[in-house]
């Protein structure tokens, strides 16, 4: 037995809590260790004092006048110990924020006419309408943003309209999917699959 682990057994042999086989080992700790036999003496001694005074009366408010007298502890905020707690997902959450403020502010600056496609020739523009006049054919993809767009011909890619209005004619015939994003997080999903689709290609 060294003194670290005699020191602890020396407190449960004061308080009555060792048993026998533990206190045989600290005897003969005693005995080859003349520190920890003067610590022990001390202790005995201050426990022994201890007892030996006479019990106070405690009164009924003590516990009361304690804690009252304790300084008032500052609520911390709960955001920000998460922040501390969690930085990397702080970084993410403020990226995305900004990257959400950046669509915000695109989508809503942006309210002039666009249009876009590989193949515009047989396009008419007239205002803010677009129109895919009968018996033309646009090939590829045609993009419309903040504007009307009327197909009476054909489009032989995919048809996507931001912020504006559709009408087919009976005689138009899309070849692609139709897409309407009339919304900012449809907008917003929509970049996203645009910039994914570019990395695929």
């Amino acid at each position: 037995m060294n003194c670290k682990e005699a020191l602890p057994l020396m407190h449960d042999y004061l308080d009555g809590d060792l048993s026998q086989p533990e206190a045989l080992k600290l005897k003969e700790h005693f005995v080859q260790c003349t520190n920890c036999r003067t610590l022990f003496k001390e202790l005995e001694r201050t426990d022994a004092m201890v007892r030996s005074l006479p019990p106070t009366s405690v009164p009924d408010d003590l516990t009361e006048r304690i804690m009252g007298g304790l300084p008032v502890v500052k609520k911390r905020n709960s955001w920000l110990q998460w922040v501390r707690k969690h930085p990397a997902a702080s970084v993410a959450v403020v990226f995305l924020a900004l990257m959400f403020g950046s669509f915000m502010a695109m989508w809503n600056q942006d309210g002039e006419l666009m249009v876009k496609g590989t193949d515009l020739q047989d396009v008419i523009i007239q205002g803010d309408t677009v129109i895919v006049p009968e018996g033309h054919t646009v090939n590829g993809n045609l993009v419309v943003k903040s504007g009307k767009l009327q197909v009476n011909g054909d489009v032989t890619g995919n048809l996507i309209v931001i912020d504006g209005s559709l009408n087919l004619a009976s005689t138009a015939h899309i070849y692609g999917q139709i897409t309407k994003v009339d919304e900012v997080m449809g907008w917003f999903w929509y970049k996203i699959n645009t910039f994914l689709e570019q990395f695929s290609e």
